[in-house]
């Protein structure tokens, strides 16, 4: 008999020792201990316990499901309105779609108890404060499809698939940067400035980056010294010393409108990757959208292949929400 109830201080080293019980999984960190924990979960500002439902059995955790909420337009606070159930496992010993069921409607109930009108399953941005560097890669992507425990609760309960999620990476041992004609003309008009550490803007950037190494590129334009396109990396730990490889995660890719169509997203990232491999990095992570045709296609150009995928799951009923950028 299980009985569920919400977090407690004790819970730490037996979250950890679920999580290591899981079946080895590209997108899921094996090693957990409970400060890496307390890094990509607890001590977030905006952790409510009531929102982390633990089963026991017997007094002891079997398992666990995490509801949470997204930012409001300013960034400056929660908007209930809009939560997810971020994660959702069970010891590899007590494996029970019945127990897994409770747990996602205790997770439903919370996060409906506290204002929400759009349900979702899996983290996502804006939905992505929670287990960065613990899950997915360079940025949350919703439901692995080699999450088979929450897909199929997720289903069970009545959520549709609202979307897809490709997860891309790039081998920098094989990259060479593009060249070409557009690529010499941006370099002419343009310089690269490059920011470490750059500060958050809002309270909720600084709730989901504030924590994690970040390297920002920006072009410049070289006659009105103002900034025309910018991407941003982070170092993607814990996750990426579990692969192995040194691994950064693109994050951040925007252009302004009215320079668009130039290349000069091609001449930052190529430049950006240039140097991180000076650097010792040897892998480069993005995710995009499935449906985003021309975001895969400039990421294909630069070299990255599709080596994962997500699932977004929205609760049969629900509004539009989360959305993914490039």
């Amino acid at each position: 008999m299980y009985q569920l109830r919400p977090f407690r201080n004790s819970d730490p080293p037996h979250l950890a020792e679920i999580w290591r019980s899981q079946p080895p999984q590209r997108g899921v960190l094996q090693q957990v201990s409970a400060p890496i924990l307390e890094f990509g979960v607890f001590s977030k500002p905006h952790f409510d316990r009531q929102g982390l439902i633990v089963a026991t059995q017997d007094g002891r955790p079997r398992g666990f499901a995490h509801g949470a909420f997204g930012p409001n337009d300013a960034g400056s606070g929660l908007d209930t309105s809009l939560g997810t159930t971020h994660m959702l496992m069970l010891h590899s010993a007590h494996q029970d779609d019945a127990l897994a069921s409770d747990l996602l409607a205790a997770s439903e109930a919370y996060l409906r108890g506290r204002g929400a009108s759009v349900l979702y399953a899996g983290g996502i941005q804006p939905l992505n404060s929670f287990y960065l560097g613990l899950y997915g890669g360079s940025e949350l992507p919703g439901v692995l499809q080699s999450d088979a425990l929450l897909q199929r609760t997720a289903l069970a309960r009545d959520y549709q698939e609202a979307s897809r999620v490709r997860i891309l990476q790039c081998d920098l041992v094989r990259f060479r940067p593009p060249v070409g004609r557009e690529v010499r003309a941006v370099k002419r008009t343009t310089e690269l400035l490059e920011v470490l550490d750059p500060r958050a803007q809002t309270w909720w950037e600084a709730c989901v980056w504030g924590c994690l190494q970040r390297d920002r590129f920006q072009l410049i334009d070289r006659y009105q010294r103002t900034p025309i396109a910018t991407a941003t990396f982070w170092d993607v730990q814990p996750m990426s010393a579990g692969w192995g490889m040194c691994t950064a995660g693109l994050y951040e890719l925007y252009v302004e409108p009215q320079h668009r169509r130039r290349g000069l997203a091609t001449y930052l990232v190529g430049e950006a990757l240039r140097l991180l491999r000076r650097r010792g990095v040897s892998v480069i992570e993005a995710q995009t959208m499935a449906t985003n045709e021309a975001a895969l296609a400039f990421y294909e150009k630069l070299g990255f292949t599709t080596v994962d995928e997500g699932v977004v799951f929205r609760k049969n009923g629900g509004g539009a929400g989360a959305s993914q950028t490039v």
